[in-house]
């Protein structure tokens, strides 16, 4: 299999797309995973109405840094006249490379504003509002979706088509429906079935958890691209080991508690550089949480990052802890 594929005229350097995340996949974030490799990264969604009003905070959050490209900026919003207005202010005022539009976030929050998971249920919906940003802006437009509603509203494949046929450059698929959120299992029997009908690119996620994983999604599935939520929260080498394995067929050994800790900080540093020392500290206790996650012992270091604002507090208690986890892990290899 070619490593390399394209996204309309965008060429995407390997199979490995970071999926959006709300709250973590900020520049900080998607700088960091793009340094283990990910070939795309998804900027976390953003509102067509913070976009229209100006919103301080939402226009922070187009920050895009250089190294980031390829990079999508998924956009969600359920008018049209607004969701074409945000894209075509994010194609004049940012360097994303694609704009995604969201059509698979099952938080109430989302569906109240008729955005996310709601066009789900009406395929001429979607037809409608891919059409509408497609043709407003240069750049491709690609869709996020889940496989349906719920169970007994699965238009996956209608949904897709009409994406497809509407202008889309690309399509993602969760393989969960929305009244699932992300209980359950993400079920790759429909995303293999859709995949099947289409002639446009197509991102398999949901339930990509290891390398192997990622290698089935691409085989058994067929999607030209596998895309990584969850996973990768905390573990940005589970990107590197995906992308290696991929390549390769060589899976190498996950990271040290050292080596986590070390990426951790950098990640902490990188988010007091975008959004100042308090809110990074802050923001920084859901990803400790995930770096330290399978390190022995690590919930008192948890409690304590959870109680600072303070990065040298935070990256001595984190050396400490290594410290110690090192000395442990020593002991059982003795």
């Amino acid at each position: 299999m070619e490593h390399k594929w394209k996204i309309g005229n965008v060429e995407i350097p390997n199979r490995v797309v970071v999926a959006p995340m709300a709250g973590i996949t900020n520049s900080a974030f998607r700088v960091t995973v793009k340094e283990f490799g990910a070939g795309l990264v998804v900027c976390e969604m953003i509102s067509d109405q913070g976009i229209h009003f100006r919103n301080k905070k939402t226009l922070e959050m187009l920050h895009i840094e250089e190294t980031e490209h390829p990079l999508s900026l998924q956009i969600f919003g359920g008018n049209k006249d607004s969701l074409v207005e945000a894209a075509q202010f994010v194609e004049e005022n940012t360097a994303a490379d694609i704009i995604d539009i969201n059509m698979g976030c099952p938080v109430n929050k989302v569906i109240k504003a008729e955005a996310g998971a709601k066009w789900l249920l009406d395929p001429e919906k979607v037809y409608e509002m891919v059409k509408a940003v497609s043709s407003a802006v240069d750049i491709p437009v690609t869709v996020k979706m889940r496989i349906g509603w719920d169970e007994e509203h699965v238009f996956a494949v209608e949904n897709a088509l009409a994406a497809q046929s509407a202008g889309a450059s690309a399509i993602a698929m969760h393989g969960r429906t929305r009244v699932q959120m992300y209980e359950g299992k993400a079920d790759w029997e429909i995303l293999k079935e859709v995949k099947k009908h289409l002639t446009i690119p197509f991102m398999g996620n949901g339930d990509v958890k290891t390398p192997e994983d990622a290698k089935r999604m691409l085989d058994y599935v067929g999607a030209d691209g596998v895309m990584i939520g969850r996973a990768a929260l905390g573990n940005p080498w589970m990107i590197h080991r995906t992308q290696h394995y991929l390549e390769t067929g060589e899976l190498i050994p996950e990271p040290t508690p050292a080596e986590k800790i070390a990426t951790a900080k950098l990640h902490l540093q990188r988010l007091a550089d975008l959004k100042g020392e308090k809110i990074a500290c802050r923001e920084f206790r859901t990803h400790a949480a995930y770096y330290l996650k399978g390190i022995p012992r690590a919930a008192k270091v948890k409690v304590a990052i959870n109680q600072t604002e303070n990065q040298q507090e935070i990256n001595d208690l984190l050396d400490k802890f290594v410290e110690k986890a090192e000395k442990v892990l020593l002991k059982q290899t003795l």
